[in-house]
């Protein structure tokens, strides 16, 4: 059996603030809300994918993280993508909802994607195939 993807992670400043962020307003449904500490392991899927790949909504306490973040945000680089159906329509309905876009929609060959903020410390793309 090949290696697959089980769960990924995004790494957070409020564990809280993401849970609210992702499930809200982007959609995602809470797979696991197990308290470990100080922290939870917080997974969600993919609405109408409980089965899926897990996104592991990870506190960014490590030395490492924060100044890794604060790299890739100046550099406007994402942390990770999504894929969407059609990103014209999520970049309308996003933007309704006060998500802030650093990049609107843009082709790029074969996907056209956008750039937005999480809220907790990342620049996260979603992605559109054609």
């Amino acid at each position: 059996m090949p290696i697959k993807i089980v769960v990924t992670s995004v790494l957070v400043d409020d564990q809280e603030k993401a849970l609210r962020f992702y499930r809200d307003m982007l959609g995602f449904e809470l797979k696991h809300d197990i308290p470990m500490g100080h922290h939870r392991w917080l997974t969600l899927t993919s609405s109408g994918d409980s089965d899926g790949v897990e996104l592991l909504l990870e506190p960014d306490e490590h030395p490492a993280a924060k100044p890794w973040k604060t790299a890739l945000v100046a550099d406007g680089i994402p942390a990770t993508s999504f894929g969407v159906e059609d990103v014209h329509a999520e970049h309308k309905r996003l933007s309704a909802l006060g998500v802030a876009f650093t990049q609107p929609p843009v082709h790029l060959g074969p996907v056209t994607t956008a750039v937005f903020d999480d809220t907790c410390g990342n620049l996260i793309q979603i992605a559109q195939r054609h």
